[in-house]
């Protein structure tokens, strides 16, 4: 009809025609995009990062400020122990997965399950920050729209759902030019800013208020860890790589873990670069400035270089949101396959992507911008104990996996549930690597969780064990259908049962004669059953069925109340009684109207129907449509297109 003509138009035109499951193949990425579509959250990072290292260090004065290029370096150093880390997850995990089956596998179900809650939290609040954080941009800009910059995010946050909803290659198209604008403009930003360091030209920011050189308070151990867990936000999405590793084209393994070093160097250049600059043209942490701009003026000067620099990093910032978009489906569908979330997010849509979990995503991360109102102040201190939660459970991972490894001979193999164990004789050095990650990334977790409780994150840390709580009702509830479905050690029923057949009918009218043709074509006894909710119309209704269905029994049940369905489902449970192993058939109507307003217009009573008798074993329900709009010459419904109810 024209309505679905017009629907099924819309939806093509917004995300494209079907594709085909053979198609599947063809929709993976390269390195290239691969590279745009997994790191943008990631590189994103280095736009707010130094400038937390160095509020952090104001506390103490503007003295230790030097302290944020040894920081910075050694939060490097905890990248490239992450990137070995997980590399080594990509070739040992080539399904894709990262901390999850990396958990799962090595360390329980537990664990797998507490790993994959704090990233899911982790990408929903990426999403959350980085768009009200590309907004806090336009808003800078342009104060007049900070009336609406709720409305902003989420039609930012609709834009993207919909963008990835369209497909993993045509996101990655989409994406690739502004991740690849803001990694030349900041690199060529940080080249001319050390050129004219070292030609002496460079400079020291110039109208931003000064920092005292001491506060007061003294530097302390504990202060540095500040600092460093607060640049540790650097590293958030560093994880996404291996998480996708089935959106790469073959050689999948390799391409992914080529493009995660790509990223890991790109991330680390970025962000040492901007530390250096930002310490020698001695960049003030302000409220009203970022670092970034002040490096920018400072090396461009107030120019359309300048402007080129902001923008690039506020496209990127909102851009950030799309690794979310490209992992949280993933990982969703991974919960999914093994029992702990609904199996709807295993399911590809039309386009091939898990289209639940990308409006699950939207849905969630539009939430809490509502809710905190686009404010990243609010929403920034949930942020990062969940992904660095995920680090130390997947580090902590492959050091049991390098344990049972070294247990292993030469030409031992061992199947796991994620993958395969071989003997490594490099095992020591490669367990040395993962067991120092798990212990940095536990006490940057730490001083998160103790520095930053009390302004927010005690949310994620209520709300990772209730995720895990969630997962596993769900699974539980899995396993007991499967325990109630199984065969095994039960006898299995073949012979036949009788079958009570009975007609709901509201009206003795055309719609509830083509229910009668059906029951008639079955050639077994039926009856019609009314319910007299209406004393006056029951008593037409057995005129006009003496007339026209002369041939059958019309059973009248009494409703004293004008309750419809509770005198149906009584009298079907008093069949079930009188009958307990035969099948009763309920017949019912279902008029369809050509419109949805019209439609409403009808009791629809089907569904009330429907879930009144859904709880009572061995009924079947079948509707007989009837379409008012269909030609009065069209023949009666086929059996296998049926189903019921009286609507009217």
């Amino acid at each position: 009809m024209a309505t679905s003509r017009a629907s099924f138009s819309l939806r093509r035109l917004l995300l494209g025609p079907p594709l085909p499951t053979v198609a599947m193949p063809h929709q993976t990425v390269g390195k290239f995009v691969g590279l745009a579509v997994f790191s943008s959250d990631a590189l994103s990072s280095v736009a707010y990062a130094t400038e937390e290292i160095l509020v952090v260090l104001s506390v103490a004065g503007a003295a230790y400020f030097g302290l944020s290029i040894p920081i910075a370096l050694a939060i490097c150093g905890l990248l490239a122990i992450l990137t070995a880390s997980y590399r080594q997850t990509i070739f040992a995990y080539p399904s894709g997965g990262g901390a999850y089956i990396v958990a799962r596998d090595n360390l329980g179900e537990l664990a797998a399950q507490t790993a994959g809650a704090a990233l899911m939290i982790d990408y929903i609040l990426t999403v959350s920050v980085s768009v009200a954080s590309g907004v806090a941009q336009i808003v800078s800009a342009f104060p007049r729209l900070a009336p609406i910059r709720v409305e902003l995010a989420l039609a930012m946050i609709a834009g993207m759902a919909l963008v990835n909803l369209r497909g993993v290659r045509e996101s990655g198209a989409v994406f690739a030019i502004p991740t690849y604008f803001f990694i030349v403009t900041m690199l060529g930003t940080i080249a001319f800013g050390l050129y004219r360091l070292l030609t002496g030209h460079l400079g020291t920011v110039t109208d931003v208020p000064p920092v005292p050189a001491t506060t007061g308070q003294a530097l302390t151990l504990f202060l540095i860890l500040r600092a460093f867990s607060s640049g540790s936000t650097a590293l958030t999405g560093v994880e996404a790589i291996s998480n996708g590793i089935q959106a790469f084209r073959e050689p999948k393994s390799r391409n992914a873990a080529a493009t995660m070093v790509w990223m890991s160097v790109l991330l680390a250049t970025l962000f040492l670069g901007i530390t250096v600059l930002a310490h020698h043209i001695r960049a003030i942490p302000a409220e009203d400035e970022t670092v970034i701009s002040q490096i920018a003026r400072t090396v461009w000067g107030r120019g359309p270089l300048y402007l080129t620099t902001l923008t690039a990093t506020t496209v990127i910032l909102i851009m950030a949101a799309n690794t979310s978009f490209a992992d949280f489906p993933r990982l969703a569908a991974l919960h999914a396959a093994d029992g702990f979330l609904p199996r709807q997010f295993t399911i590809r849509g039309s386009r091939l992507v898990f289209s639940w979990g990308i409006v699950v995503l939207a849905s969630v991360a539009s939430l809490l911008v509502v809710i905190f109102r686009a404010s990243v102040t609010h929403l920034i201190p949930l942020y990062a104990i969940g992904v660095y939660l995920s680090f130390t459970l997947s580090q902590a991972g492959m050091v049991v996996r390098w344990l049972k490894i070294g247990r292993l001979r030469p030409d031992e193999v061992v199947e796991t549930k994620g993958s395969v164990l071989r003997y490594d004789p490099h095992w020591r050095w490669k367990l040395a690597i993962n067991a120092v990650g798990a212990a940095s990334t536990f006490v940057v977790m730490i001083v998160f969780a103790v520095t930053k409780f009390t302004s927010g994150a005690w949310i994620v840390t209520v709300l990772v064990p209730l995720l895990v709580w969630i997962f596993f009702r769900i699974h539980h509830h899995y396993e007991d259908v499967r325990r109630t479905l199984s065969l095994k050690d039960k006898p299995v029923r073949t012979e036949p049962a009788p079958v009570i057949h009975m007609v709901l009918v509201s009206d003795v009218n055309t719609a509830s004669l083509e229910q009668i043709r059906f029951v008639r074509s079955l050639g077994v006894p039926w009856f019609g059953v009314h319910v007299a909710v209406d004393e006056a119309k029951a008593e037409v209704v057995r005129s006009r069925w003496e007339r026209y269905v002369p041939d059958g029994t019309l059973i009248v049940l009494p409703s004293p109340f004008r309750d419809l369905v509770g005198p149906i489902r009584e009298y079907v449970e008093a069949l079930r009684a009188r009958h307990p192993e035969a099948f009763i058939h309920v017949v019912m109507g279902q008029i369809v109207a050509e419109h949805f307003l019209e439609q409403a217009l009808h009791q629809n009573a089907t569904v009330i129907f429907a879930l009144a008798l859904r709880h009572i074993p061995g009924v079947a329900v079948t509707n007989v449509v009837f379409p008012l709009h269909a030609p009065q010459q069209a023949p009666a419904p086929h059996p296998a297109a049926a189903v019921a109810s009286a609507d009217e």
